[in-house]
């Protein structure tokens, strides 16, 4: 069975990291893989190298990247011609751009070569809010509605974000969706707490003093001035009793300048470090005491579900894919909820974030039970060999069709 993959970009974050791991693991007597990718914008990092380190060779599109250009019929154009050349049973495409150029190219294939071809779609997140305004969304929305008519197969990385995709915005037919949760490579994470010291002591950080970590792209999406102002509040009405937080931001992207800019305009330069991105996430998420995610928009992040597998409390805002990783609600407190496996907080508010950090410095024994609870069940459900076999069974389901 041959499978084409697409992705729109191997940048920074969790779906490059997925296909590549889906394209290596499906080169077998059964399955043959290609991986067809676009390019990474300036300000954004590449992560072609990752592909590399797993022996995988992409075949790249240099016209196709994330946003809308006239490059589009281009890219759709040398897309179509691979899928040509490699004669796929399936085409599996990843993100926006990629699932339209993707499907696009798979439904002129099926029509032009009248061959008999199955288009699956993954969705890693959505556009359909927080990104741009009205009239830019409802085009998406449109788009994304009439490519699910050409589509078997819509997979959603979490219940939630199918229950909005298809629910709330009216993409696709119930029938057509399956729940596929992202799988990683857990093995870096095993001997987490005896790499606790090191990101500490690269910091310097006291004895009594709590890492705070965003691990992300700097990006709108993101929110990152949240975090910034959760510092600033929680620094200026903090208690002579309550612990000293130091925030960490481990990542890049083109708001850093701005972002560092607003970390002195609040006057939080001391209690705030920028680290850049970095290769060795065995280390950073081990030497963190807290995770923090302030994200407007979701699907699942990598960066919960890694924190996770560190045994590392969270707190983030309720969004998208973000309530499935944090379980059933145990607590309500006055403006954040205690859950099974972190903390929730609403979008954007900034007291609730302070509140629940506060709770959460103050609490060792909350600290290390949800840590505990998110280890285990990310151990459980988010190894990508449980992501190949479900994939795998994806496709011979469909194969049979």
């Amino acid at each position: 069975m041959k499978i084409v993959r697409i992705i729109a970009r191997l940048n920074v974050g969790g779906p490059a990291r997925h296909v590549v791991w889906l394209t290596k693991a499906l080169q077998s007597e059964e399955f043959e893989s290609v991986l067809l990718t676009g390019t990474v914008p300036d300000g954004e990092e590449d992560m072609s190298y990752f592909a590399a380190d797993h022996g995988v060779e992409p075949v790249f599109i240099p016209e196709m990247s994330r946003e809308l250009s006239a490059k589009d019929v281009v890219s759709l154009w040398k897309v179509f011609r691979h899928i040509r050349r490699e004669k796929p049973d399936i085409i599996h495409t990843h993100t926006a751009k990629a699932g339209t150029i993707g499907r696009v190219a798979g439904f002129l294939y099926r029509w032009l070569a009248w061959r008999r071809v199955k288009l699956v779609h993954t969705y890693h997140g959505h556009v359909f809010h927080s990104y741009y305004g009205k009239r830019k969304t409802a085009l998406f929305l449109f788009i994304e509605r009439t490519l699910a008519r050409l589509t078997d197969r819509i997979i959603a990385i979490s219940d939630q974000q199918r229950a909005e995709i298809n629910e709330k915005f009216g993409v696709g037919r119930a029938a057509q969706f399956r729940v596929i949760p992202l799988g990683i490579d857990l093995s870096p994470f095993d001997a987490a707490d005896a790499k606790k010291h090191l990101l500490r002591a690269e910091l310097g950080a006291a004895d009594d003093e709590l890492l705070v970590g965003f691990v992300g792209r700097l990006t709108e999406i993101k929110n990152i001035p949240l975090v910034l102002r959760a510092a600033k509040i929680y620094r200026d009405e903090k208690d002579a009793a309550a612990p000293k937080l130091r925030f960490v931001i481990i990542g890049d992207g083109h708001l850093r300048a701005e972002l560092e800019r607003e970390t002195d305009a609040f006057g939080v330069r001391d209690a705030v470090v920028f680290l850049g991105n970095r290769a060795d996430a065995d280390v950073f998420y081990a030497g963190l005491d807290i995770i923090v995610l302030t994200s407007l928009n979701e699907g699942t992040p990598l960066s919960l579900i890694e924190a996770m597998a560190n045994g590392r409390a969270c707190v983030s805002t309720m969004v998208g894919g973000v309530v499935d990783l944090l379980g059933e609600v145990c607590e309500e407190k006055e403006n954040f909820r205690i859950c099974a496996r972190g903390i929730g907080v609403a979008s954007g508010d900034e007291r609730g974030l302070r509140d629940a950090l506060l709770c959460l410095a103050g609490d060792e024994a909350l600290r290390k039970s949800l840590g505990e609870n998110g280890r285990e069940f990310v151990r459980g459900h988010y190894g990508k060999e449980r992501l190949t076999e479900d994939i795998i069974n994806l496709y011979r389901n469909l194969n049979q069709n």
